[in-house]
């Protein structure tokens, strides 16, 4: 990891941060800033006006790396002894296409109807002006300043990167070993991506399943389609594999995890013509595992898979993407019943305990802490007029500041 490079206090400013902790306000000033992946668009400047304000410690962290474009990220953190709660979430955002399809310019933080649109309105904006709205109402009700945040039960932190719909390379990953080099510790961790399916509090995810990605080649002779004893197809061969790779299933899931699958995302033989028979044939694939394998063991189980359907009859190989992700799971305990207790306080439900969907940085997280994920609804994100209901960013609000209540009451010291 390259050094991280300190940057100025508002510095690339785009957004304006309001006064208050208005959760909604907050939404808009950082959906007016364009923080497409790597930019950061004037987000976490706005977020370090307003917590540096509020009292917390604000550290604003460029990480570099090779052939990978420099990312700023931000760790604000109020209260200098533990218990540390760490709310973690992203300001970047994905490209909104072409604003003249929105109903409201995609940069714009418009409300209508009672919703809040703009891209990262959902994922997630929405929720990351909810926690520092919970935060800043915590640290106001400590004393407001830095000096006085040791009167509090403990600590809360903000762990903020501007990579997590790009690459991911120079975000949450580095920035936690950045922290643990400064001896800084996390000692629970709330994520606050979209995870509520149908209605805000709805479900809670508690794991995530892990993500492994390879590529199947299938080694065969070019030649002519009027000779073909001459040629060997490797397509045959390719398809012989691929029923031999999804034949039975990998297992049949447990308690907190469903099965896990392997889905074909691309069969390609990258030959434009009719007669001539191809030298080689691709299939590249993915498999959403729970915890009942790791990267190592699922990747000597698909090799065995293909041992056993290719025999004698084909040549095949097979290469594995480096950047794997294991599962993992936060067990049901103290940390995620008080969650619930305050998600069905807030919003009347009861939320089911997840480990459906795909990745996110809490895979990264779950190295240091344990970690849970909570969040708005998440049907328009990455769509084209995102949004969100505004009485929903302020009963998020809500269910993060119940979640501070009963953690400290819960864990403090």
């Amino acid at each position: 990891m390259a050094d991280p490079t300190p940057v100025q206090p508002g510095a690339d400013a785009a957004g304006t941060a309001p006064s208050g902790t208005d959760p909604v306000e907050i939404a808009r000033s950082l959906i007016r800033c364009p923080s497409v992946t790597p930019q950061e668009g004037g987000a976490l400047a706005c977020l370090e006006g307003m917590l540096g304000a509020a009292g917390f410690t604000v550290h604003r962290v460029k990480l570099t790396g090779p052939d990978t474009p420099d990312v700023e990220n931000l760790y604000a953190r109020f209260g200098t002894k533990g218990p540390n709660l760490c709310f973690a979430g992203h300001t970047d955002v994905v490209p909104p296409g072409d604003p003249s399809h929105w109903r409201f310019p995609p940069f714009e933080g418009a409300i209508h109807g009672g919703l809040l649109y703009g891209r990262g309105a959902v994922d997630m904006k929405g929720g990351v002006a909810a926690f520092v709205a919970a935060g800043i109402d915590f640290a106001h009700s400590h004393g407001g300043a830095a000096s006085e945040g040791e009167m509090a039960p403990g600590s809360i932190s903000f762990l903020i990167t501007g990579d997590e719909e790009g690459p991911a390379i120079n975000g949450t990953e580095k920035l936690l070993r950045w922290l643990a080099d400064r001896d800084e510790r996390l000692d629970h961790c709330v994520l606050g991506e979209p995870s509520s399916r149908a209605v805000l509090g709805d479900m809670v995810k508690i794991g995530r399943r892990g993500s492994l990605s390879g590529t199947l080649t299938v080694h065969g002779k070019q030649g002519h389609v009027g000779y073909p004893h001459l040629a060997d197809n490797p397509i045959p061969g390719l398809m012989k594999l691929l029923a031999g790779l999804s034949g039975e299933p990998l297992d049949s899931g447990n308690t907190h995890f469903q099965a896990s699958n392997l889905e074909v995302v691309s069969v390609d033989v990258g030959n434009p013509a009719y007669n001539v028979i191809p030298a080689e044939a691709r299939a590249r694939f993915n498999v959403r595992f729970n915890e009942l394998w790791t990267p190592q063991t699922l990747a000597a189980e698909i090799e065995k898979r293909l041992r056993e359907a290719a025999g004698n009859s084909v040549r095949w190989s097979v290469d594995f993407e480096a950047r794997s992700s294991d599962s993992f799971l936060t067990a049901p305990g103290a940390f995620v019943e008080l969650a619930v207790e305050a998600i069905a306080q807030a919003t009347g439900q009861t939320p089911e305990l997840s480990t459906t969907g795909g990745t996110s940085d809490a895979r990264f997280i779950k190295d240091y802490c344990p970690v849970i994920e909570f969040g708005l609804v998440g049907t328009t994100m990455h769509a084209v007029d995102e949004s969100t209901p505004v009485d929903e960013i302020q009963a998020l609000t809500r269910v993060y500041a119940g979640i501070i209540e009963r953690y400290f009451a819960t864990f403090g010291r």
